[in-house]
């Protein structure tokens, strides 16, 4: 293996994992949603009311971005958006009904992702791995 080929191998790794992930959110009958609809949908089962800011720094993604990926869950009706009472500048998304029962189908999914991404690596290497990604990431 050339150690310079690492960027390649790590972005064919997401693009299978992404498509792992949309085809299990498509046999659970889960459609129009991406990875990075997903991400926003996630961060709200951590924190159920987010600032449009908060959820940009949450997922890693500029506000504009952010705000295209909300308005097409608000379509999909999995989350709504409201603006604050004292400044309206800001936006707070919750997730409905209908994006809380996504919770389940999307620890499933991950669970299963997880088990197949980590398959015949020790505890140990993962933490070497998660260490060494983490330098590379913060040295960007």
């Amino acid at each position: 293996m050339n150690p310079n080929d690492i960027i390649s191998l790590i972005s064919k790794i997401r693009e299978k994992v992404n498509r792992r992930i949309i085809s299990e959110m498509e046999a659970h009958g889960i459609e129009y949603i991406v990875t990075s609809h997903g991400d926003i949908i996630h961060a709200l089962f951590g924190k159920s009311k987010m600032t449009m800011a908060e959820i940009a720094s949450k997922i890693g993604r500029d506000k504009s971005t952010v705000t295209a990926l909300v308005d097409k869950l608000v379509k999909l009706g999995y989350v709504v958006k409201e603006r604050d009472t004292a400044d309206t500048r800001i936006i707070y998304v919750t997730l409905t009904d209908k994006g809380y029962e996504l919770k389940p189908v999307f620890e499933k999914i991950s669970k299963e992702v997880l088990a197949v991404f980590y398959e015949g690596i020790s505890e140990k290497e993962k933490e070497e791995l998660f260490d060494l990604l983490n330098r590379i990431y913060r040295n960007f």
